[in-house]
């Protein structure tokens, strides 16, 4: 192997890694008009999954979460830090007689000089930890001994 070989070797995981951590730094300054939103599906009752959700919210940091049991919607309050602020929000919607859709979303927003503006912080893995933590709850809802 000659110098030149070694050095490209040497060198590219280096560039790599240098332009994933520039990337990485740009994470929050992408401004949005609607919060995203991602879907699961559990084979749950709605009632059960509501509890679970509000756990995952209370155990993440959101704080306590309200309940609304008509539109089985669970609420978190906003949760701020410095000049950011983020909420989360889950509405659980019945499939059929053994699965129920949730629809997440966190809100995350950036304080401004005119007020409050809303920011993408989280992606899709992201995303994805929170419905894991909501089926670890849910076993655990479903497990309860009452």
């Amino acid at each position: 192997m000659n110098k030149r070989q070694s050095l490209f070797i040497f060198l590219l995981p280096l560039i790599f890694s240098i332009s994933f951590l520039l990337t990485s730094c740009r994470e929050g300054e992408e401004v949005i008009s609607k919060p995203d939103e991602f879907t699961h599906v559990y084979e749950a009752s709605e009632n059960k999954l509501i509890r679970a959700i509000a756990q995952v919210f209370k155990d993440k940091g959101f704080g306590t979460a309200t309940i609304n049991q008509e539109t089985n919607q669970v609420e978190s309050d906003y949760l701020i830090q410095d000049d950011w602020r983020t909420k989360g929000i889950a509405r659980v919607k019945k499939i059929n007689w053994k699965e129920c859709e949730v629809v997440l979303s966190v809100i995350t927003e950036k304080k401004i000089s005119k007020g409050w503006e809303m920011r993408r912080l989280l992606g899709k893995n992201q995303y994805d930890t929170f419905f894991d933590a909501i089926e670890l709850q849910l076993y655990q809802e479903m497990y309860k001994v009452k």
